[in-house]
């Protein structure tokens, strides 16, 4: 039996797994997908002081409090940056980060550094009314929809567990300055209906800890959870 941890990415919440969580746990294993402060049922936590070190301690906190070993921790999109700075703090209870469609951060970097387009949001929550909140991105024209999704009752579903995020999570800097998180092994996994103007950083060919690099791809969009569960439940269930 695995354990997985399934980190959801900027705007979203825990209920994003709902259709990847029961095929996990019918092969056997393990799987927590909890909201991030700020999403799903604690959105009324969202503020100002909500940043990555916040949702670094929400994970952090879920692993020691559960005791998890072995953990496959998985991050989508944004959570690529927190599952980066949880491993860098535990990496004794982690067997392998997973970086799904997700930005891959070096030491030091904040989600501007590990994808520039995200300046722009920054830009605009610091001048809207509220000084923080930084919206979710707009509906596109298929085959790109929302995030990726384009099924008129998924969109419809999707919409409803979408909340704004505090600016300071994409600020904030990622640690990976334990030498012990180089010797995790990494998946990366890619979405491959994607827009221009959002480039992806290249996956070097060797990984921190000297293996190749191993990176797959699925034919769908961002959302990849919600669009193609059983195409991604096969990916993760190789690693388990």
């Amino acid at each position: 039996m695995a354990t997985y941890l399934l980190v959801h990415g900027a705007w979203h919440s825990g209920q994003c797994w709902e259709r990847v969580v029961p095929l996990l746990t019918a092969a056997g294993h393990r799987v927590f997908a909890p909201s991030l402060t700020g999403y799903g049922d604690t959105t009324h936590l969202a503020g100002p002081e909500v940043g990555l070190d916040t949702h670094v301690d929400d994970i952090v906190e879920l692993i020691t409090g559960e005791d998890l070993t072995e953990v496959i921790l998985v991050g989508h999109s944004y959570a690529g940056l927190v599952i980066s700075s949880v491993a860098n703090q535990v990496p004794d209870r982690i067997a392998r980060l997973v970086y799904l469609d997700a930005m891959v951060p070096e030491d030091g970097e904040s989600a501007v550094d590990a994808q520039p387009a995200t300046q722009a949001l920054i830009d605009l929550a610091l001048k809207s009314d509220s000084g923080w909140r930084v919206p979710p991105l707009p509906e596109m024209p298929p085959p790109f929809g929302l995030f990726g999704v384009t099924d008129p009752a998924d969109v419809a579903w999707l919409r409803t567990m979408l909340s704004d995020q505090p600016v300071r999570c994409l600020q904030q800097p990622v640690r990976l300055d334990n030498p012990a998180v180089t010797t995790i092994p990494r998946t990366h996994i890619h979405c491959t209906v994607k827009p221009e103007g959002i480039p992806r950083r290249p996956v070097p060919a060797v990984q921190p800890n000297g293996d190749p690099a191993q990176v797959w791809e699925l034919a769908t969009g961002h959302d990849c959870m919600i669009t193609m569960p059983d195409g991604l439940c096969e990916l993760l269930l190789r690693l388990g």
